[in-house]
C-alpha cells in the first residue's frame, strides 16, 4: 500500500464505522466494517490498533460537523433563548428523517455502558460540550441557575433524541413548547 492510499483507506473505514455503528449499533464486527469500507482487516489494523480505536476515531471525525450543524452560526445576533431553541429545532428536523436513530453520541454511551471505552470518552466530550453551550447561553440570558438549566436542557435533548430515535414519539409540537416553558421559567 502506498502512502497516498492510506488517507483514502482511513476515510473509508471512518465512514463505514460511522454509518454501520449508527444504523446497527457498536456491536458490528470487524469483518462487516472492513467489507463496508472495501478494505482488508490487515489494512484496518495497520491504521487502528483495535475496533474500539476505530469507533472512537469515527466519532471524533464527525463531532465538529455534528456540532456545527446543530448550533446556530456564531455571528448571529439572536438572543440566548433563540440560540437554545435553534438547537431543538435542529433536533426536531433531524428526527423527522426516516433514517433517524437518535443522537449518535448518546447511542454510543448507552450501548457501551463503559465510561472508560475510547468511543464513550469521545461521546462524553461532545455531550458535555453541548451542556456547556447551554450553560453559557443560559448565563448570557440571565438565568438564575445556569448550571441547573443546562442540565435540564441536555436531559430534554437526550430524551427527545432517544424517543424519536426509537420511533416512540414525533417531536413536532412537543419539543418546542416544553423547552419554551422551561426557558420562560428560567427568565429567558
Amino acid at each position: 500500500m502506498t502512502t497516498t492510499d492510506k488517507p483514502d483507506t482511513r476515510d473509508r473505514l471512518l465512514a463505514a464505522a460511522a454509518d454501520l455503528s449508527y444504523r446497527q449499533g457498536v456491536g458490528i464486527g470487524v469483518e462487516a466494517l472492513c467489507k463496508a469500507a472495501g478494505v482488508s482487516k490487515r489494512s484496518m489494523y495497520q491504521l487502528f490498533a483495535s475496533k474500539d480505536e476505530l469507533l472512537a476515531a469515527s466519532l471524533q471525525s464527525r463531532a465538529a460537523a455534528y456540532t456545527a450543524h446543530l448550533l446556530p452560526p456564531a455571528d448571529t445576533e439572536d438572543t440566548p433563548r433563540d440560540r437554545i431553541l435553534h438547537i431543538f429545532t435542529q433536533v426536531q428536523t433531524h428526527a423527522s428523517a426516516p433514517d433517524y436513530k437518535g443522537c449518535p453520541f448518546l447511542a454510543v454511551q448507552v450501548e457501551l455502558k463503559s465510561a472508560d471505552h475510547p468511543a464513550s470518552k469521545v461521546a462524553h466530550t461532545v455531550k458535555e460540550n453541548l451542556r456547556k453551550y447551554f450553560r453559557a447561553e443560559a448565563q448570557k440570558g440571565g438565568a438564575p441557575d445556569p448550571d441547573l438549566l443546562s442540565r435540564q436542557l441536555i436531559l430534554i435533548f437526550d430524551g427527545a433524541s432517544a424517543r424519536a430515535g426509537i420511533g416512540a414519539d414525533d417531536l413536532t409540537g412537543l419539543l418546542h413548547p416544553l423547552v419554551e416553558t422551561l426557558l420562560e421559567k428560567a427568565g429567558l
